[in-house]
C-alpha cells in the first residue's frame, strides 16, 4: 500500500463514498469494505482523507480506531499530530487506540510531538508508556543529523513507517536475535534488532523473532506478530496461532497474530481464523473477520486490495516474500 512521498491519482475519488463507507452513514457496511475505505485513503494521503479518517475515530470500534491511527501516521503529514494527541490525551480510550496514537506520532516524526509523548512516558499503561518511549527515541533519531547518513544507507525491504530502524550494524541471525531479548538493552535497539532481522526474513531470522512472543512486554510482543504479517513466512505459522489461541494473552496481541496469519495466508490459517470469529474478545472477532478478507485477497491473486486503487507494494512484497524464502 502506498506510503509517503508517493502520489495517487485524485481526479476519480468519490471522497463522499469514501466517507460515508468509512464511517459507516449508512449503518450497515461490513467492516472489511471499511478497512477497504481506509486504506485507500490512505494510498491518497491528502488533507482530506486525514480530515475523513479523523471522523471515523469516534467510532465505538476499537479495532477500526487502531487501524485509523496507525494509517495516519503512515501518511506522515503533521496535519495529523492533532489528531493524535487528542486520541492519546483520552485515557478513557482504548489502550491499544492510545498506544498506536503515540506511535503515530513518532511515524510522523516531528519535534512539536515531543512535549505530549514525554507527557505520558508514565502513563498507567505500561503499552503506552513503552511506545512513547520508543515514539521520542525515533524523533530524536530522525531529527538528528548524525544519522542522516545511516538512514540513506539503512532504507527498508518494506514500505512501512517503523517504530525503530533496522539495526545499521551487521550482525549475524545469531547476533541479532540475542539483541532482541536482552532486556538490559533500550527498547529502541531491541526494535531495531527485531526489524533487522525482519530485513533477512528467512527460516531462521522467524525462529529467532518467535522467541519475542514470550518476552514479558506485551507490546513487544505485539510488535513481533505485526512483524511476522509484514514478512509472511509459513514458518512463523505456529508461533502466531499459538500466541492467537492463547486465552490468557493480551487482546492486542492476539488481534495483532490473528491479522498476521490472515496476511500469511497458508491454507491451514482459515480454519483456525473461522474458528475464533467468535472469541469472547471483541478486538480478536474483528481482527479474524478482516483477516479472513485479507486472506481471501492474498490468496485471490488480486493486486488492488484498497477499493480498485493501483498499487504495486503487493506485487513487490510477493517477490520480495519469495526471494527471502528461497
Amino acid at each position: 500500500m502506498s506510503e509517503q512521498g508517493e502520489t495517487v491519482n485524485t481526479l476519480n475519488v468519490n471522497y463522499d463514498q469514501l466517507e460515508s463507507v468509512l464511517c459507516n452513514t449508512p449503518g450497515n457496511v461490513a467492516l472489511a469494505e471499511r478497512f477497504r475505505a481506509l486504506f485507500t485513503l490512505k494510498n491518497i494521503a491528502d488533507d482530506r482523507s486525514i480530515d475523513i479518517i479523523a471522523k471515523a475515530l469516534s467510532d465505538e470500534s476499537a479495532l477500526l480506531k487502531h487501524e485509523l491511527t496507525y494509517c495516519l501516521g503512515q501518511i506522515g503529514n503533521p496535519r495529523a499530530n492533532d489528531i493524535l494527541g487528542k486520541v492519546l490525551e483520552d485515557t478513557n480510550e482504548d489502550v491499544m487506540v492510545r498506544h498506536e496514537a503515540a506511535e503515530a506520532m513518532g511515524a510522523i516524526g516531528t519535534l512539536e510531538s515531543i512535549p505530549i509523548l514525554e507527557k505520558y512516558l508514565n502513563d498507567s499503561s505500561e503499552a503506552v508508556a513503552e511506545t512513547c518511549v520508543l515514539a521520542l527515541e525515533k524523533i530524536r533519531y530522525d531529527n538528528d543529523p548524525k544519522n542522516k547518513e545511516e538512514r540513506e544507507k539503512n532504507k527498508s525491504l518494506y514500505n512501512s513507517v517503523d517504530p525503530a530502524p533496522p539495526s545499521a550494524n551487521v550482525k549475524t541471525v545469531k547476533e541479532l536475535g540475542q539483541q532482541l531479548m536482552d532486556t538490559s538493552l533500550p527498547l529502541f535497539e531491541r526494535y531495531r534488532a527485531m526489524f533487522g532481522l525482519r530485513e533477512i526474513g528467512n527460516t531462521e531470522a522467524v525462529e529467532e523473532l518467535a522467541k519475542g512472543l514470550k518476552d514479558k512486554s506485551a507490546l513487544f510482543r505485539h510488535e513481533v506478530a505485526y512483524v511476522f504479517g509484514q514478512l509472511q513466512h509459513p514458518a512463523s505459522v505456529p508461533a502466531l496461532t499459538e500466541t492467537l489461541q492463547d486465552a490468557q494473552e493480551q487482546y492486542m496481541v492476539r488481534h495483532e497474530a490473528a491479522e498476521a496469519l490472515g496476511s500469511i495466508a497458508t491454507p491451514e490459517v482459515l480454519e483456525t481464523l473461522s474458528k475464533f470469529k467468535a472469541d469472547d474478545e471483541r478486538v480478536v472477532r474483528e481482527s479474524c473477520v478482516v483477516a479472513l478478507d485479507m486472506y481471501e485477497y492474498e490468496t485471490s491473486g488480486d493486486f488492488q486490495y484498497a477499493n480498485g486503487l493501483e498499487t504495486q507494494e503487493k506485487a513487490n512484497m510477493h517477490s520480495l516474500k519469495l526471494a527471502q524464502q528461497n
